[in-house]
């Protein structure tokens, strides 16, 4: 039995949520003359949030670098998730776009931003202030890593009021119908809730353990490395469940573009787990005064 039969076949017998039902919208303030989307208000209380943390975990002895760094990476962080997250979306998922449509690059309002773009803006950010201070990269990322649930929690649930995202095509009784053609009538997984749980909550649960109830912090690239593992395989996993981009759907290698993306990163990741105890660093009270044992 297809997918489509098997959900019409499961209609009669468990009533999916219907996303109008919620009443969610992707404004979250309208004025008219101004708007504000929750999809911008997930990455700025994201940042926010992430830099609050940031500076409980640098309060504490040993830390790579000091408040003042904490504050200046904020900056940074935000350009290194804007320009890297749009620009890998750009390259990854929609490189039709600076054909048809190059200024669409700019519209950020309109969505299209990638985790994994991201990432990589960020950890250009963490190396460019860390070689301009004389810091450790390597261990500032390790708890810059322990922020990232915040941000990933908040996106993810604004991916949800904006219906967008949408998982596979399923008889479970908590499916929701996403409204849109591309969606169709049918009852979904709604991934979204399951990354912002998985990725937003038990990661940085997992990460944050590791952090106050263990050494690893001292064991520059471990944290970093447990971020890399678990939101790889997470990742990866879920996109089983997780409809894929419409303009690419599979590629041919059997994979979605999210799960091609993430295999990488667990293999680095186990690769930082592996060595971390290597490079064991014996810290000072004073950030950015770490020598090697």
């Amino acid at each position: 039995m297809s997918l489509l039969a098997l959900a019409a076949a499961t209609a009669a017998v468990a009533e999916p949520i219907r996303y109008t039902d919620l009443h969610l919208s992707p404004i979250a303030l309208n004025l008219g003359f101004f708007q504000i989307r929750w999809y911008s208000l997930g990455y700025i209380a994201g940042i926010m949030l992430g830099w609050w943390w940031l500076t409980k975990l640098i309060a504490q002895p040993g830390a790579p670098m000091a408040r003042r760094h904490a504050d200046d990476f904020v900056f940074y962080a935000t350009l290194g998730i804007i320009l890297g997250g749009r620009i890998g979306y750009v390259i990854f998922y929609d490189p039709w776009m600076l054909r048809d449509d190059p200024l669409q690059v700019f519209r950020l309002w309109d969505g299209g931003m990638s985790f994994h773009g991201g990432a990589f803006g960020t950890v250009v950010a963490v190396w460019w202030l860390a070689w301009r201070e004389k810091l450790s990269a390597l261990r500032m990322i390790d708890y810059v890593a322990c922020c990232g649930g915040f941000g990933l929690f908040l996106v993810r649930l604004a991916n949800f009021a904006n219906g967008e995202l949408w998982g596979r095509i399923t008889d479970v009784s908590w499916a929701v119908v996403f409204p849109g053609a591309d969606a169709g009538p049918y009852p979904r997984h709604p991934s979204q809730l399951y990354e912002a749980a998985l990725e937003g909550v038990v990661l940085w649960l997992i990460l944050n353990a590791f952090f106050w109830k263990t050494r690893a912090r001292y064991w520059p690239g471990f944290l970093l490395g447990v971020f890399l593992t678990g939101y790889g395989i997470i990742r990866f996993a879920l996109e089983f469940v997780r409809e894929p981009d419409v303009q690419l759907g599979i590629l041919p290698w059997g994979l979605s573009m999210g799960q091609t993306l993430s295999a990488p990163m667990i293999i680095v990741g186990i690769y930082f787990i592996a060595t971390a105890k290597s490079r064991r660093v014996r810290v000072e009270p004073i950030a950015g005064h770490d020598s090697i044992a």
